[in-house]
């Protein structure tokens, strides 16, 4: 039985906390499979950082944990951020999209985002499937130090735990820690 764009989309969700410009990659990764282009020609196909960090200040998006450098989003931000992009590609300006999104739930933008995007996350789950036989890659996350994780996925050899303990205390040497 094949998963609904919601179940997909949610996938996604693994994925966080992102800082900035991981947030923004991750979007743009997902808008540029979903051929979405604005139809507005002072906007960008793909979210920058930069363009997180405005419509956070503009109140399009909501504002992150942390603050600077130490920042993170999580998956309503991804929501956000890709709302945005659909609804710039269907021509709307971004007061009209901030006007929305207030009066939008959680559940409600999800299904929308999930409907626009649906052609593109079935793709992606289609190619990762022929690709590694496995729809959905599991890694392991090992924080190092405040701001520094190591990422090993879990079919690595590096990825057992007396390897990943050797891993993270050499790492932690090597700051000073």
């Amino acid at each position: 039985m094949a998963e609904s764009p919601v179940q997909l989309l949610r996938a996604h969700a693994r994925h966080a906390p992102w800082n900035a410009r991981g947030l923004a990659a991750h979007a743009a990764a997902l808008v540029d499979s979903a051929g979405v282009k604005p139809t507005n020609a002072s906007a960008r196909a793909v979210p920058s950082a930069r363009a997180v960090r405005f419509y956070v200040a503009n109140g399009l998006l909501d504002r992150p944990e942390g603050a600077g450098t130490a920042a993170t989003y999580g998956y309503r931000h991804l929501l956000q951020l890709l709302a945005i992009k659909i609804r710039q590609r269907e021509g709307q300006t971004l007061e009209s999209i901030k006007a929305e999104m207030r009066e939008t739930t959680g559940d409600a933008l999800e299904r929308r985002v999930a409907a626009s995007l649906a052609p593109a996350l079935s793709l992606q789950m289609d190619a990762s499937t022929s690709r590694a036989g496995n729809p959905v890659a599991s890694w392991r996350r090992v924080i190092v130090a405040e701001g520094v994780e190591l990422h090993v996925r879990e079919d690595s050899p590096a990825a057992d735990d007396d390897t990943l303990v050797g891993l993270r205390d050499s790492l932690r040497r090597s700051l000073g820690q």
